[in-house]
């Protein structure tokens, strides 16, 4: 699957999935990003036997749903920072800078259902963005659809 991207320059979606590739905890739970754009970010993620947390019943761990949530979150507030900066005609040169503290304040999931299934989807929504702070709903689900865990998130931005 291809990854979608509203709203980008070219150079734009290479910043963004580069930031997000650099991070070697994402690279190692096989995070994949499908959408991203200005009203939601979407990534897929693989079941994997390196992943299970309840052998027995086969069942992801609870701390790979949570990171998943916090870095669709994450990425909702980035690309919802970069616009607001770009909005704010902020220059060029100083945004990376200002994206660099970007990072996690506070963060709240709810475990619905277990666990279970091949592929997972994760994506986030913006709920509010100001000067500093960014905050994040994050939704988690099975490839049939059911709701394994949802989030909400609240990042630095500024």
């Amino acid at each position: 699957m291809s990854l979608q991207a509203e709203g980008f320059s070219k150079t734009e979606l290479t910043l963004a999935t580069n930031f997000l590739d650099q991070i070697p905890f994402n690279q190692l739970l096989g995070l994949k990003p499908r959408l991203l754009s200005g009203e939601r970010c979407e990534f897929t993620l693989a079941m994997r036997d390196d992943l299970v947390g309840n052998w027995l019943q086969g069942i992801l761990h609870g701390g790979v749903i949570a990171t998943a949530l916090d870095v669709s979150g994450g990425a909702m507030a980035m690309i919802a920072t970069w616009q607001r900066m770009h909005r704010h005609d902020i220059p060029k040169s100083e945004r990376p800078q200002k994206l660099a503290k970007l990072g996690t304040i506070d963060m709240r999931v709810d475990y619905l259902h277990p666990g279970k299934g091949k592929e997972f989807t994760i994506s986030a929504t913006l709920l509010r963005i100001g000067n500093k702070v960014a905050v994040t709903r994050m939704e988690f689900h099975n490839e049939e659809g059911v709701l394994i865990a949802v989030g909400t998130g609240t990042y630095l931005c500024g």
